[in-house]
């Protein structure tokens, strides 16, 4: 497997774009973190290691990420678009607080199992899915 790197350097020359030591930047902190980043998480966290980097430039950045395949768009429900990585992580689904808005990464053999059943019952093979679960959690069902 390719280091991200490499990836969006590559995704970058085949769209005759240039790898700048800005995109590096973003790419380098966006790959460090390992949650759900709105652009406005990225760019405050760009901001303190580069006070030039704008905030228009850590959206088109991100949005290039998600093009190479590094980053993928994730949606909570509350009109913030996220992104967390693709590349190199495992898929899994969501469980998302409807009021603190606390976010869990879950994997469930048997959920996929099901769903997979599912589209072959109806003739589909899946190539894909996203799964949000919205509720309380414990300690906002306590307060």
């Amino acid at each position: 497997m390719k280091e991200p790197q490499a990836v969006f350097s590559d995704y970058l020359a085949k769209s005759n774009l240039k790898m700048t030591p800005q995109r590096r930047l973003i790419l380098d902190v966006f790959l460090r973190d390992d949650g759900h980043l709105a652009s406005e998480d990225l760019y405050n966290m760009v901001k303190r290691e580069d006070k030039s980097i704008g905030q228009a430039t850590v959206y088109r950045t991100l949005k290039l990420l998600s093009e190479s395949g590094l980053a993928k768009e994730v949606h909570f429900g509350d009109g913030v678009t996220r992104y967390e990585r693709k590349y190199g992580s495992k898929h899994h689904d969501h469980i998302i607080c409807e009021q603190c808005g606390k976010t869990l990464e879950v994997m469930d053999e048997e959920i996929e199992h099901l769903q997979e059943k599912l589209a072959e019952s109806h003739g589909f093979v899946l190539t894909g899915h996203k799964m949000y679960l919205y509720g309380l959690c414990a300690d906002c069902r306590k307060a």
